[in-house]
């Protein structure tokens, strides 16, 4: 923690005492970090800006995080390379939700590298420009080594980083490639688009992108069982302790609270039709060819 915020937190105390000005405002930013003094906290109106949960959001998020003026000034070869690099941004972010599937550390990915990657975009390009070649090896190198790869210390996931490039950033993204890896045979895609105007890539974005799939990041469709696993472990470890504690020594102590989330359950099994949503798995394996059958 450092120094300074302890004295910090007294001048504010003498600030409060001596009667400063109404309208004075101090605002402090900082990482997410335990050890910032409960004074302060207490102090203060917290805000925080986190990642949207899911690739559209995060896609979204990325692409308005560039002016409209900004994209459309570009020229096109840029704008499809900054599209497919927006891509990336959301993969690299939201791989974590995956647990170790995705990485093997929590790296601290954030729009900063997105925007350090565009400047290195712009300035190869502009660089490059009488020539016509798109330095492919330069980018991927940077992107991946530097700019977000910096961030990765585990062999591994920097291999899945380089690798993910490879395939991303060549040639064939400037001919509306497509962007999921890993898909062949399956019924789902999302093309790179060609260079369309700034409302245009949202709306590509908004209608085109298909819903939320691990096979959008390269990994399998059963990677999202254990994140629903753990997900809904979270929410309910989150529930029971928010549930008031009553320290009571009687009989009944504490049973107010329980009986209330008994009796929300119950209305939520009688509202809810649960059979409905069972698999019928007799009927499902009758139309599965012998050869077709797996554990799944």
């Amino acid at each position: 923690m450092p120094k300074f915020l302890i004295e910090l937190e007294k001048k504010l105390d003498g600030f409060a005492l001596e009667g400063s000005n109404p309208s004075f405002r101090l605002f402090v930013s900082s990482d997410p970090a335990n050890t910032i003094p409960i004074g302060l906290l207490e102090r203060a109106i917290k805000l925080t800006n986190e990642p949207p949960a899911g690739l559209k959001q995060n896609l979204q998020r990325a692409f308005v995080f560039f002016s409209k003026e900004e994209i459309e000034d570009k020229d096109p070869r840029v704008r499809t390379i900054l599209f497919g690099l927006c891509y990336f941004h959301s993969v690299m972010l939201e791989r974590k939700k995956f647990g170790a599937k995705g990485w093997n550390m929590s790296y601290p990915f954030s729009i900063g590298d997105l925007r350090d990657s565009t400047e290195v975009l712009n300035n190869y390009m502009e660089t490059t420009a009488s020539s016509g070649k798109i330095p492919w090896d330069d980018l991927r190198y940077i992107f991946g080594e530097i700019m977000y790869g910096g961030h990765i210390v585990d062999n591994l996931d920097r291999r899945f980083c380089s690798t993910f490039l490879e395939q991303l950033m060549t040639e064939k993204i400037l001919e509306e490639e497509e962007l999921f890896p890993f898909i062949e045979g399956r019924n789902i895609s999302f093309k790179c688009p060609p260079p369309y105007p700034y409302d245009k890539y949202l709306e590509h974005i908004d209608q085109e992108c298909p819903p939320e799939t691990p096979l959008a990041y390269g990994l399998h469709p059963n990677a999202e069982i254990d994140f629903r696993t753990t997900q809904c472990a979270e929410l309910f470890k989150t529930l029971q302790e928010i549930q008031p504690k009553d320290g009571g020594g009687g009989g009944e102590g504490g049973g107010g609270a329980n009986d209330r989330v008994v009796e929300f359950m119950q209305r939520v099994f009688e509202e809810v039709n649960i059979e409905s949503f069972k698999f019928q798995m007799d009927d499902i394996a009758s139309k599965l060819a012998e050869d077709t059958r797996g554990p799944f």
